[in-house]
């Protein structure tokens, strides 16, 4: 197991009095090796939190939490890990080239072995172009790629990447999206943070779910959607009647009437066999009907509604 948590627990004071505020709460996860592990949750749901914790920058309440068997912020398990944090601080009158190299000294690596290195890194983030260009002149995008250049400086075999998403343009997200898959490629274990969820469908092979610092979901992406997301069915009719379409009405989602076709959206594929006995009964035609996968997107809202009275208890 390459991170574990059990446990894991996080409160802050705030204010004059020092009111107690649960950031974490009973966090229990396992990242196994060469995976894709989303960690997903609002805004402010505790994502950085745990991240800190797991990086030894914070240290947790109550509850435990290991990288490659050994407690956090053991020095052997750092020498092994890459980090970019949500909003790393980059020295923007460094050179990409020159921001590596520092980082690279930070890790032992010197003169042939760092050049060699950067060259990999660059060449594998398609920044080998912007080498000597200063880091003040680098689009978002850049600055994301050149981030994870440096997480991967010290060849580590867990990459933690906080939000490496967000706030980047469709064609950035999508450059980020496929350097992660390379590095899955690569052997390497990867744990990112996210608040969009179609990336994370799109990247992962298992997430976790978290709201107001609680877990909810954890577990295999197509898993969680099979199990917690009802599979709508969209049936289009042609012919049908007033009286059927007053029956459909009763049991659909969504009804458009288009001329004489129906177009139906049933909320599962329960309501299929009586929608069929409507058709008959109306002497109607079946024009199709599609099943529909459902999404993370759904998982995640339907999670957010079903939590919401007991994480208001919780506040």
């Amino acid at each position: 197991m390459i991170l574990k948590t059990e446990g894991l627990r996080k409160t802050f004071k705030v204010g004059f009095w020092g009111r107690e505020v649960t950031a974490l709460e009973g966090l229990d996860l396992e990242v196994k090796q060469g995976e894709v592990f989303g960690f997903l949750g609002p805004n402010g749901a505790g994502k950085t939190t745990t991240i800190k914790m797991l990086m030894g920058l914070i240290y947790p309440t109550s509850g435990q939490a290991w990288l490659f068997g050994r407690p956090i912020g053991d020095q052997e398990s750092k020498a092994r890990l890459g980090f970019l944090p949500e909003s790393p601080y980059f020295y923007d009158y460094l050179t990409g080239l020159e921001f590596l190299q520092f980082y690279g000294h930070l890790f032992g690596l010197r003169g042939v072995v760092l050049g060699k290195r950067i060259d990999e890194l660059l060449e594998l983030v398609g920044m080998s172009h912007a080498r000597h260009l200063q880091l003040r002149k680098f689009s978002k995008g850049m600055l994301q790629r050149v981030g994870i250049a440096q997480a991967l400086i010290n060849d580590p075999e867990l990459v933690v990447l906080d939000e490496p998403m967000s706030g980047l343009d469709p064609v950035g997200r999508k450059e980020i999206r496929d350097l992660i898959l390379r590095l899955k490629e690569s052997g390497k274990t990867i744990f990112f943070s996210s608040h969009i969820l179609h990336d994370a469908e799109v990247l992962c092979d298992r997430v976790a779910i978290i709201l107001k610092g609680r877990q909810v979901a954890c577990g295999r992406v197509s898993g969680l959607i099979d199990e917690g997301v009802a599979h709508s069915v969209e049936v289009v009719i042609d012919g049908l009647g007033p009286e059927g379409l007053a029956r459909l009405r009763q049991m659909a989602d969504r009804v458009i009437v288009q001329g004489t076709q129906v177009l139906v959206v049933l909320p599962g594929r329960q309501h299929v066999g009586a929608v069929l006995e409507i058709i008959r009964g109306a002497k109607a035609t079946l024009v199709s009907l599609t099943p529909q996968k459902g999404s993370l997107e759904d998982l995640f809202i339907r999670e957010v509604k079903n939590k919401q009275p007991e994480l208001r208890e919780a506040v």
